[in-house]
């Protein structure tokens, strides 16, 4: 189970940035008068008295955005709230009750995400009676905060971890494995479906397109259970004409979203496409354990083009995804389909191990050592501890002294380091640069992970607080920008 997310969500103009940074602390989100500024989702990592979870900011739900994008605007919304536990509902005391509130209480209503209802601009308590007559919408009585002021802070943090779910169990049975099936059209992955379920589940046709709605089909491989979920095959954006196109675009994507492990496919006997390049990155910004599954090598074969050819082809175009393992299939026959599956179920397993903190700061020390970052300032940054906060993606905390200072190469570097010296070695990573300082507030500087010896209670004992710079998701799977986690 990923980190809980709590989704900030509201019409235009209520203030759903300012919460967002009035949370984080942090300057992070655009805050500006004008509606629309927020467009895509922005993410932050909280941790509150134990509780690791992440904020997310959202874009305004009713806006018609200047620039033609306002399907992308409700589109990251939706994806959103389709993975919140918790989704605060903000609206303007000021402003009072307006019909876009109305409009967007009544889709939320339709998800199954608690809503706690947040009353912003409430500057004062002359203010909070105004407040009480949002308790129309449905959610309760709201809850009165100003981010201008610094009011309730506090009072919302109880109000939020109060509604997240538990803690995931770690000793919880091993769950089911869900596997998307994802790809272009006509790529094969209907024929594939039916060959693991050993049965006609899914219609199959030389006509691309057949497959209009995502499909679970539950199969079993040497005795345990597993679902296969096949999707629609997607085509360029721009070509999505229709409502089906439009639904099934959708729901492929909520496919991966919910899968444990996605299988994109590939026709051996055409080129790499526009398309299977969105597909992937789609995948890597969901932090999806995944293979590359190249289908009809029956075709291929009589022409005696290695698979390495094909393999070197992949890696050349997905640089950024090295990791991924390669797998060559041919779905109508069923060869090497058993190889495959437990492949995937390889990486369900490592997506789900969590590794201990000593262990993961012997590591973590190990490459410091052979690689010291580079100097910043008149100065080396530090990192001081290190640790896994959550599974599916593994996530992984490095407190440090300049968060900032860590340049983009060795950044990449210690992902490389995690992954080659842990069992991540061929799933994503998710990790964060976060800034720390001793809590007693000595002013003394806390010892630099490299330059001593340390025990597994050591760590265990510790105690840190945040404070000063941004933090930054990383990931190998995205580009030489900066990542800023969004689901």
């Amino acid at each position: 189970m990923s980190l809980p997310q709590v989704v900030i969500v509201g019409r235009p103009n209520v203030g759903k940035s300012s919460l967002f940074n009035w949370l984080a602390e942090k300057r992070l989100a655009i805050v500006d008068p004008t509606a629309g500024v927020t467009r895509d989702r922005m993410t932050f990592l909280l941790h509150e008295r134990d509780r690791f979870f992440e904020i997310v900011d959202t874009g305004g739900m009713g806006i018609e955005d200047v620039d033609d994008l306002t399907e992308h605007i409700e589109d990251q919304i939706r994806v959103a709230i389709e993975s919140a536990a918790l989704v605060l509902f903000v609206v303007d005391t000021r402003d009072g009750l307006a019909p876009l509130d109305f409009e967007v209480a009544r889709r939320l209503r339709r998800q199954d995400a608690p809503v706690l209802l947040v009353a912003n601009k409430a500057d004062d308590r002359v203010h909070e009676p105004q407040a009480a007559e949002f308790a129309q919408l449905g959610f309760g009585d709201p809850l009165p905060v100003s981010t201008l002021q610094n009011r309730n802070r506090e009072a919302l943090l109880d109000a939020i971890l109060e509604r997240l779910p538990p803690p995931s169990d770690e000793t919880a049975p091993e769950a089911e494995m869900k596997v998307a099936v994802v790809g272009r059209r006509n790529v094969g992955k209907s024929t594939f479906i039916n060959s693991v379920a050993q049965s006609e589940r899914v219609i199959v046709s030389e006509v691309p397109g057949t497959t209009r709605d995502s499909i679970d089909v539950r199969f079993e491989l040497d005795d345990k259970s597993f679902v296969a979920i096949d999707t629609p095959g997607l085509r360029r954006r721009k070509s999505v004409r229709t409502d089906v196109d439009f639904y099934s675009l959708h729901r492929a994507q909520r496919s991966v979203r919910r899968a444990d492990v996605v299988l994109l496919f590939f026709d051996a006997m055409e080129p790499i496409g526009r398309v299977d390049k969105q597909l992937a990155d789609y995948i890597a910004e969901q932090f999806k354990p995944c293979i590359f599954v190249v289908n009809k090598w029956d075709l291929v074969a009589p022409r005696k083009i290695p698979t390495g050819e094909w393999a070197q082809y992949l890696r050349d175009t997905f640089r950024t995804m090295h990791y991924v393992p390669i797998a060559f299939i041919t779905g109508q026959t069923g060869k090497n389909l058993k190889t495959l599956l437990n492949h995937a179920q390889m990486l369900f397993k490592q997506a789900r191990h969590r590794v201990g903190t000593g262990d993961l700061n012997r590591v973590v020390r190990e490459a410091l050592l052979t690689n010291p970052p580079p100097m910043h300032r008149q100065g080396r940054p530090k990192i001081y501890y290190a640790t896994q906060v959550d599974v599916e993606p593994p996530t992984i905390v490095l407190f440090c002294n300049q968060p900032l200072a860590f340049s983009k190469p060795y950044r990449r570097y210690l992902l490389g380091a995690l992954r080659d010296r842990l069992v991540f070695g061929e799933v994503p990573i998710k990790l964060y640069l976060r800034r720390k300082t001793d809590r007693r507030g000595t002013g003394r500087e806390l010892p630099d992970l490299a330059e001593r010896e340390f025990s597994e209670q050591e760590f265990a004992d510790a105690e840190f607080s945040a404070s000063g710079e941004d933090e930054e998701p990383l990931d190998e799977l995205e580009s030489d920008a900066d990542v800023q986690e969004t689901q």
